[in-house]
């Protein structure tokens, strides 16, 4: 299953790994390349000398290419955009925001250059700053999403530029891979599958969670405040909508979130903690290595797209 993608990035099988902050570490990374897709390190809102720790730690697991997701928003971006140069990592993803001012930097260091982008308007500025493709993701996806869904926004993008589009947002099996490639895209990233994973670090209670989870259990918070995020729902996400209902502040919203995912994914709490997961957690039946997933995800998908 060649693409466009998979050549760029030296991968064999066309699929990517979110980058989800605090569970999306060296363990995983290593463990997605390993199984033939692209993992990712999540740099999330960390410290620089803890992002370096676990690019290393990867590098000791595999020795297949992998990246690391740089949060925009985060305080270390900055230090962390260098970084990344300086641990001669092969792909930057990035999301929150427009990394153009990085793109030169890193391009001069060979590093592929993949924003994460949910407008057609993004998606082509990126192209014209240098972007190597772009991670077009609908708000099936967990966590922070924007408003179209993968279906629209899919072929939208694709029209729009001429660098390789990798679908994200409810990617699931390989049903979903073979529809975003109908659809116009040359990969697939994938997340709350991964979380499930055996090489995922995530609290046992925040996998079961997942497993045990139906069609309809996921929400959204944050329309209000303009920054949506898409979880399970639990007394957490009931408490936060219905503060948005009572029209509180936005600090008052973001102090009931602080730290809110660390608590789910690292203590287990799945009651108070933020379980973000995609639309997709309704598929999501049984813990798998990331081997397994994806080669279970690719053969389902070649047969779907008759590949030989």
């Amino acid at each position: 299953m060649k693409t466009r993608i998979s050549e760029l990035l030296n991968i064999k099988y066309p699929i990517i790994q979110g980058g989800m902050a605090w569970v999306a570490e060296h363990h995983l990374a290593a463990g997605v390349s390993n199984g033939g897709g692209l993992g990712i390190i999540a740099a999330g809102s960390a410290p620089v000398e803890v992002v370096r720790e676990e690019i290393r730690k990867a590098k000791t697991l595999t020795d297949k290419p992998f990246g690391v997701n740089i949060m925009l928003l985060s305080p270390y971006a900055s230090e962390i955009a260098d970084l990344v140069v300086e641990e001669k990592v092969s792909v930057v993803t990035t999301g929150a925001g427009n990394p153009e001012k990085y793109i030169p930097m890193w391009k001069e260091a060979g590093i592929k250059v993949i924003p994460v982008v949910a407008s057609v308007a993004l998606a082509k500025r990126m192209e014209k700053h240098g972007a190597d493709a772009v991670v077009a993701e609908g708000c099936e996806a967990g966590g922070h999403i924007g408003e179209l869904t993968t279906m629209a926004l899919i072929p939208q993008i694709v029209d729009a530029i001429n660098i390789p589009v990798i679908a994200a947002g409810g990617i699931g099996d390989g049903r979903g891979l073979a529809a975003v490639f109908m659809l116009g895209a040359e990969a697939g990233q994938i997340g709350t599958r991964f979380v499930v994973s055996h090489e995922s670090i995530v609290h046992p209670n925040y996998k079961k969670r997942l497993i045990d989870s139906r069609d309809i259990d996921s929400t959204v918070t944050g329309r209000s405040t303009g920054h949506p995020v898409r979880s399970i729902r639990n007394q957490m996400t009931r408490q936060y909508t219905r503060l948005e209902q009572e029209g509180k502040s936005f600090e008052e919203l973001e102090l009931l979130t602080l730290g809110s995912l660390r608590k789910a994914v690292v203590e287990g709490d799945i009651n108070n903690g933020s379980v973000m997961a995609g639309q997709i957690a309704g598929l999501v039946s049984k813990e798998q290595s990331c081997k397994e997933i994806i080669s279970e995800i690719i053969e389902e998908a070649e047969k779907l797209l008759k590949i030989d």
